[in-house]
């Protein structure tokens, strides 16, 4: 897929969503719409064929590709994990390379293979599958079962395979409780809902160039993300100023400005709707508050916190939880309350400092072995350059503003995705037809 410029990237995340619409679904349980028929699958157009996957050609297997020999060369490599983890039904670039002694032990792939996780944790996942249409060279290792097609297009069974309407098949199809496994025999009789070349081709190109935008998107948050570590590591420690700001700045212990609310109450104390945060409630290395509970809900003890207190998870520390209060609560005790004292720091400021590698490298000097906890003691020892409040709050304003600039993109790529899962739900079922 040929690279979008800069410009095109940023007229996406303009444009925000897809081109392609999503029409009503056009069958219901009681009738058959003209033109189209029931089959297993559901209702599907009278001119797409049901076949088996097992028709579409021959099975294969994967051959072992150890984790440590994953990047032990330059040649292409796929392992049965980078399936689930790829977010795409088409694979165009592998991310493992293997050396020339492990890939001749391994299973060479062809153009248009289409590869399937041969096991997994629960019965929903098993059978993820990907179409290879990547490098000349390249190779599957263990666990990963192999289909080379001799009819089809790629592309369109890569995520035909994905579908809502194949996943359950697969799903009914995987033996095991703790790890999940499934067959080629299993998938071969997997039934297709199966459009003609044309069709399939269409269908292709309409889901590629939603895969584009997506990636677009998800290069622009790269690069945004980029921009935002880099502006930290120069606007937090003085090596950029703001303009306008002059004057030296300070060094200061964390504890000489910053404390810990260090309020304990029971839940039952205070009003049923007060809301509570625990760890989970805030997301990984990003600062945001994913959910919440309340106080009628919880029974152990808890720490009071306040509006502009910045929120930090103790408890594995290097998961990177953090948030700036927006409102009075209260939290488990496997959050710290940090409050910062107003004549010397300004909150966003803090927030700012606990996001640093340097901070989390304090905070990760922890006691405890399987629940390590971040050590006070230690933190509060923890050396920061402050210039004037006016100026921290100007350099809070600044990340503020790229956090919401990183917030609304997201937001963009998710609306992609979704719209992405709805043009397959209706083209994969031929709902809406594009020929």
């Amino acid at each position: 897929m040929a690279e979008r410029s800069e410009a095109v990237e940023e007229q996406a995340v303009r444009d925000g969503s897809a081109v392609y619409s999503v029409e009503p679904d056009v069958a219901t349980a009681e009738d058959v719409p003209h033109g189209y028929k029931r089959t297993e699958v559901g209702v599907i157009p009278e001119d797409w064929e049901l076949i088996r996957l097992g028709d579409l050609g021959t099975f294969s297997k994967g051959q072992g590709i150890k984790r440590d020999e994953a990047m032990s060369g330059e040649i292409p490599c796929i392992r049965y994990g980078e399936i689930y983890t790829h977010h795409n039904d088409v694979v165009r670039r592998c991310s493992s390379r293997i050396s020339r002694e492990v890939a001749n032990s391994s299973k060479p792939l062809k153009y248009g293979d289409l590869l399937f996780a041969g096991s997994g944790e629960t019965k929903e996942e098993i059978g993820k599958a990907v179409a290879f249409v990547g490098e000349a060279e390249a190779y599957a290792g263990g666990d990963i079962v192999i289909l080379s097609p001799h009819e089809g297009v790629p592309e369109f069974l890569g995520y035909l395979l994905n579908a809502p309407l194949i996943t359950r098949q697969k799903a009914s199809k995987g033996q095991g409780d703790a790890v999940v496994h499934i067959s080629a025999s299993a998938l071969s009789s997997v039934a297709l809902p199966y459009p003609a070349e044309q069709e399939q081709r269409a269908i292709a190109t309409a889901l590629s160039d939603a895969d584009a935008l997506i990636e677009s998107l998800d290069r622009l948050l790269a690069k945004k993300r980029a921009i935002k570590q880099a502006a930290m590591q120069q606007l937090l420690t003085g090596q950029t100023r703001l303009p306008g700001f002059t004057g030296e700045w300070e060094t200061k212990r964390l504890g000489e400005f910053v404390s810990i609310r260090n309020q304990k109450v029971m839940p039952s104390s205070v009003h049923p709707d007060t809301p509570c945060i625990e760890l989970e409630h805030i997301g990984q290395g990003d600062g945001r508050l994913l959910s919440s509970s309340t106080a009628k809900y919880s029974t152990a003890s808890k720490y009071q916190f306040r509006a502009g207190d910045v929120l930090f998870g103790r408890l594995r520390s290097y998961l990177r939880k953090y948030w700036l209060a927006e409102q009075d609560g209260i939290c488990t005790t496997e959050i710290w309350p940090l409050m910062v004292d107003s004549s010397q720091a300004a909150s966003g400021f803090l927030l700012g400092i606990v996001q640093t590698d340097r901070f989390n490298e304090s905070a990760s000097i922890s006691y405890g072995t399987h629940m390590p906890r971040a050590d006070w003691k230690v933190l509060k020892n923890f050396e920061v350059r402050l210039p004037s409040v006016n100026e921290q709050t100007a350099i809070a304003n600044v990340l503020s503003d790229m956090d919401t600039e990183i917030e609304a993109l997201e937001r963009r790529r998710n609306k992609a995705r979704q719209t992405k899962q709805g043009m397959m739900q209706q083209l994969l079922t031929g709902r809406t037809r594009l020929v």
